[in-house]
């Protein structure tokens, strides 16, 4: 067997789990920025609904 497709070989399998490793960070920042604009909304939703109501109130 030739040493170089057994380098080859290691060098794409290193590759493919680099790239899963960085997916799946790449995931959980995706999980946290989700969660953050979530987060953000509902508190523009709620004061988007406080000013309103104080608006009719006014």
């Amino acid at each position: 067997m030739s040493w170089t497709l057994v380098a080859v070989v290691l060098l794409a399998t290193a590759g493919l789990l680099v790239l899963g490793l960085l997916a799946g960070r790449l995931w959980l920042d995706v999980k946290v920025l989700a969660r953050e604009v979530d987060t953000a909304s509902r508190a523009l939703a709620e004061a988007a609904g406080d000013l309103a109501g104080a608006t009719r109130a006014g």
